[in-house]
């Protein structure tokens, strides 16, 4: 059986998507890994053994196109007004809360905030199948 470990997105300026991860989701620095050409760094949180791996390629000064292949990683919170507030006064921009009722029952409430180089992140209040 397969057990999912990380996702990779590649970013920018690392100071600035640590920094990203750190205020939004609380995700600290788990590793670091540095090479001549690229640097890995592993984000994580006690919340779950999931990380998040940044790829950081030196030399590049371009922002990465993510094209409309990338959809989003989601994250579930306890209390989805409170964080909304809170990433509000964090000046993380977050966009509105939705509320998910397809055919008229609610599936999940949520909002997306994007981190500083357009990945999009579905933040869920924790209920029903979003454990």
């Amino acid at each position: 059986m397969a057990k999912t470990v990380h996702s990779m997105i590649r970013v920018l300026d690392e100071d600035r998507s640590v920094a990203f991860y750190d205020k939004a989701f609380g995700l600290k620095v788990a590793d670091r890994l540095d090479f001549p050409d690229f640097t890995l760094v592993y984000m994580s949180n006690p919340e779950s053994p999931f990380e998040l791996e940044l790829t950081i390629n030196k030399g590049r000064t371009e922002p990465y196109d993510l094209g409309d292949g990338y959809g989003h990683i989601a994250v579930v919170v306890e209390d989805l007004e409170a964080e909304h507030k809170r990433f509000e006064a964090e000046g993380l921009a977050p966009r509105k809360l939705v509320e998910f009722a397809p055919a008229g029952e609610v599936v999940a409430k949520f909002f997306f905030v994007a981190d500083p180089d357009g990945y999009q992140i579905e933040v869920i209040q924790r209920g029903g199948r979003f454990k």
